[in-house]
């Protein structure tokens, strides 16, 4: 048991974490997964990898229909829960971190039904061939291609268009650049790095004060910049800003003296921000030092 919790707790937490966008809920259910395999027969576990994730599978599943529930109720924009993986986090987390999908592609996830997240997510983030992925979501191999063709579709992603983390996040040294600039109120630098189709969310999760609706345009977006997030920028000795690594990508904390306050990610496209997320609910903090 010891063996399996330590080959597959990696995966398997990756696996939850992208199935439900969240931290807590992938903990809960792989400490839930290797609580329930004591009572699963040796003989089944002849192939632990595909038994565990089918277990994984089916646990995020059941907790889809309360999850949508839960959402249908939240106040504001929703947004996975950032996860903090640290270049200098040990072997365990350099896994997870290289197989997470980017969290912009995590966004997009929420357009999916269970059964293509689950696809996709298996087949992009985790390189599971159709046929084994068949047999983890009990469906056929042509039935998971249509479903992983759908989960593109509603996602916005070419057939033909690789996805993959890296081609999506900025590097430290940008968003670093893009910090000063903002810092020093370059308002012409901080347009030029912003896309034509830039949008702006935050989630607040009704706990943070936060932006009602995303916001669109990069005169909009500016404005944002550098009204409200400028200041909290500025308060020198009162909030601190890090750059650290946010699901695998350079991303912003800003902390103050009463605990962590925002987490900002970024999705960039041909070198400008297309996308600003900004989470505040201190609900979805708490694994960044909320």
């Amino acid at each position: 048991m010891q063996e399996l919790y330590t080959n597959y707790k990696s995966l398997l937490f990756t696996l939850a974490y992208q199935l439900t966008g969240s931290v807590s809920d992938a903990e809960d259910v792989v400490q839930d997964v290797f609580l329930k395999i004591y009572d699963v027969p040796p003989e089944k576990l002849a192939e632990p990898k595909a038994y565990l994730c089918k277990m994984v599978t089916n646990r995020c599943r059941d907790l889809h229909k309360s999850a949508r529930k839960k959402r249908e109720q939240y106040v504001g924009e929703w947004l996975p829960e950032p996860f903090l993986t640290s270049p200098d986090d040990s072997m365990e987390s350099e896994v997870v971190r290289d197989d997470l999908l980017s969290y912009a592609m995590l966004v997009l996830l929420e357009r999916l039904s269970p059964s293509e997240r689950a696809v996709f997510v298996l087949r992009e983030a985790l390189g599971f061939d159709y046929q084994e992925i068949a047999g983890l979501v009990d469906k056929s191999e042509p039935n998971c291609r249509k479903l992983f063709s759908r989960a593109r579709a509603k996602m916005g992603i070419d057939q033909e268009e690789l996805v993959r983390p890296e081609s999506e996040t900025a590097g430290s040294e940008w968003v670093q650049g893009f910090l000063a600039a903002l810092k020093q109120g370059n308002l012409n630098e901080v347009i030029s790095m912003l896309s034509q189709e830039v949008e702006l969310v935050t989630d607040g999760g009704g706990k943070a004060s936060v932006i009602p609706r995303p916001i669109a345009t990069r005169k909009r977006v500016a404005a944002f910049l550098f009204g409200p997030l400028r200041q909290i920028a500025t308060l020198a000795g009162q909030l601190a800003i890090e750059l650290v690594q946010l699901n695998g990508q350079p991303g912003l904390i800003l902390r103050s003296d009463e605990g962590t306050r925002s987490a900002v990610l970024f999705h960039v496209e041909g070198n400008a921000i297309r996308n600003f997320y900004i989470v505040r609910n201190p609900d979805k903090l708490t694994h960044i030092g909320g």
